[in-house]
């Protein structure tokens, strides 16, 4: 009996400490479409704190390599939590990897360097250097806690000066910088700090810059807690995997941070985003596929379920695209608020970047301050990258134009918005009968400028019970 006792004993120490048992069954009754559900990562309860392998939390010492020791020193013992206590902990790229849980403690700061040599990988052919913290064919990988993690994005960010103030403006100069296009665009280039630049020109420099966190081809992948912040690009980007929770986390940037995306899910498989609050410079909460990848955990985007999160600022409060080309299918969308975006309910794509949405479901979303449109169809989507000239048409080869974009089986019902400059727009592709199949019921939106903007020869939408209302009527 003792020896039974003492076997369930070591068992148990296999589980962690950290991934308590989660109901996240509760999120999935009563959906419109069966779905698979996540699981929360399995991460052993071994727990390391970052101080035993030589962190300072001075905010001056950089700590880059005692976090590679912390997660080597975990990972040869089978994985385990490494412990950020308070302080601000300043370093270079973190790198996880398998069962490997980052915990912040509250009052913990991740600041990550501006001292870009340290994310350029020697020999590596890709075009960007390393994100802030990766992770790569892992498999149980989480980032929980209550702490910050800080992307210091501003050392990498182009700046717009139509998007901020004189004061601003004056900020980014007083750091040195350049500025092209007849002083209406910033570089970070050549800055005071010190630090060299890692390319020939601010131009090159510019698209060098990657995302605060991005994971690629992993598995049961947990984010909970954490506020991630000042991303130089993306803030939550994970790419080809399954398995993806983000739970109760906070993502916020500047509102005209250049491409500051808050939550990206590109090619997810089986992922749940809920009780999340965003506040960014880009779009809000994403669903993103590209072309298909041979042996990847995912393609495509499906079995997502989205449901109570707070956007504010952002391009978008919900957005799908404008990469489509792998297709979404079998996504809910549910109970979420939008105050302050954009547009609401952004559905984008075009030519060379399109695919095939099927079964998805968006309801009870409300808005307030919606600058442009409370839902948008949107099929002639061009990517313009800062510098890029506005008034270029882009030319498609035969192959880009069958990734075209197909909006269609998708259902929007009980939405309220008051106040958006266009209650519904829409367009398809002349020919290609690509917008279709969609439903928008039970539904009242309160514009500023126009109720309906839908282009009936290329867009196919069907509307009941839709109140449309003039501000000046609603007050």
């Amino acid at each position: 009996m003792k020896g039974k006792l003492l076997n369930l004993m070591a068992l148990c120490l296999l589980f962690p400490v950290s991934m308590k048992a989660q109901d996240y069954s509760k999120y999935y009754q009563n959906l419109p479409v069966k779905m698979a559900q996540v699981s929360r990562p399995q991460i052993p309860a071994n727990e390391l704190n970052i101080k035993e392998v030589g962190g300072v939390g001075d905010g001056v010492t950089l700590n880059t390599e005692a976090f590679s020791k912390g997660i080597s020193k975990l990972n040869k013992m089978g994985g385990g939590r490494l412990v950020v206590p308070q302080g601000v902990w300043l370093t270079g790229p973190i790198s996880l990897k398998d069962n490997i849980e980052l915990h912040l403690d509250k009052n913990a700061i991740i600041f990550f360097s501006p001292d870009k040599r340290l994310y350029v990988v020697e020999g590596s052919k890709s075009s960007r250097v390393e994100p802030c913290i990766k992770a790569s064919k892992c498999k149980n990988v989480a980032i929980t806690g209550s702490g910050i993690i800080d992307g210091n994005g501003a050392q990498w960010r182009p700046v717009k000066r139509n998007k901020v103030s004189d004061a601003e403006w004056s900020a980014f100069k007083q750091m040195g910088g350049v500025e092209r296009q007849n002083g209406t665009l910033w570089y970070p280039w050549q800055l005071k700090s010190g630090y060299p630049d890692i390319k020939d020109s601010p131009e090159e420099q510019e698209k060098m810059r990657n995302d605060l966190v991005r994971f690629t081809d992993c598995e049961n992948v947990l984010f909970e807690g954490v506020t991630f912040q000042n991303a130089p690009k993306f803030h939550v980007h994970p790419c080809y995997c399954k398995n993806v929770i983000v739970d109760g986390i906070t993502v916020r940037c500047p509102w005209n941070a250049q491409n500051g995306d808050a939550i990206d899910f590109s090619d997810v498989n089986v992922g749940l985003i809920v009780n999340s609050t965003v506040d960014a410079g880009d779009d809000g909460l994403c669903m993103k596929s590209g072309s298909y990848k041979e042996n990847a955990k995912a393609n495509g985007c499906e079995d997502i379920l989205i449901q109570d999160n707070t956007v504010f600022h952002a391009h978008g409060g919900f957005v799908l695209g404008s990469e489509t080309i792998s297709g979404m299918r079998r996504m809910v969308v549910r109970n979420c608020r939008f105050s302050g975006t954009d547009t609401g309910l952004r559905f984008k794509s075009g030519l060379s970047r399109g695919g095939k949405t099927e079964q998805l479901f968006v309801s009870d979303i409300v808005m307030t301050d919606i600058k442009n449109e409370a839902i948008v169809f949107q099929c002639d989507y061009v990517d313009r990258p800062a510098g890029s000239d506005p008034n270029k048409v882009p030319v498609f080869t035969e192959e880009q134009k069958k990734k075209a974009p197909y909006f269609q089986d998708i259902h929007i019902s009980n939405v309220v918005c008051h106040g958006a400059s266009t209650g519904i727009s829409a367009s398809g592709i002349l020919g290609l009968d690509n917008v279709r199949d969609i439903e928008i019921s039970n539904s009242t939106i309160v514009y500023t400028k126009t109720d309906k903007q839908i282009d009936e020869k290329t867009a196919k939408l069907n509307l009941q019970n839709i109140t449309l209302l003039p501000l000046s009527v609603s007050r």
